[in-house]
């Protein structure tokens, strides 16, 4: 939870491809609906912790069974089930897994009757493409994207279909 600023409208995302993080964008539109999560998350830590498995784990530092060093260290979206850590051997709960999230995405984009291949990774390349069709400058998505070289970025370019400032072909403007 420490990763979300809603005051700056902000979302840090860590250990992303290449070890990366980054800065990005945390929309308006969504701001309701994970201060929600961040309540549910607390209140299933404190029913862990009313069951005895409250244990935090905090990288690089002894994980605590009360509440210091803060609930900014719960994850968002905490796994539905306690589980063993494998390094402190405490059982406590993780997050959910990505293999979770990979199906959940899979399922609703099938429900959605969605007919084209998608996935999570699809979210990125939108992202990426509706800045760009809105004008956002190419060195701002590089930096929202956290690419290291400008030209990973630019490959978003030639996926917009309708060029910025409506330029049309050629053909299309003879049979008109």
């Amino acid at each position: 939870m420490r990763d979300l600023d809603f005051e700056r409208r902000s979302l840090i995302v860590r250990e992303s491809k290449g070890d990366k993080w980054r800065n990005t964008l945390l929309p308006e539109s969504l701001i309701g609906s994970l201060k929600s999560q961040v309540d549910l998350a607390i209140a299933l830590h404190r029913r862990d912790l009313e069951e005895g498995f409250g244990a935090i784990y905090v990288p690089g530092r002894q994980s605590v069974t009360n509440r210091e060093p803060g609930t900014e260290w719960l994850f968002l979206f905490p796994a539905p089930d306690r589980a063993l850590c494998p390094i402190t051997r405490v059982v406590r709960r993780h997050h959910m897994r990505e293999q979770q999230i990979r199906r959940a995405v899979r399922r609703a984009i099938r429900q959605a009757g969605i007919p084209k291949l998608a996935s999570c990774h699809t979210f990125r390349h939108s992202f990426a493409t509706n800045l760009l069709m809105a004008g956002t400058s190419i060195r701002n998505i590089q930096e929202l994207l956290g690419h290291s070289d400008v030209n990973t970025t630019m490959i978003y370019t030639h996926v917009v279909g309708k060029h910025k400032d409506n330029v049309i072909s050629p053909l299309d403007r003879s049979n008109k």
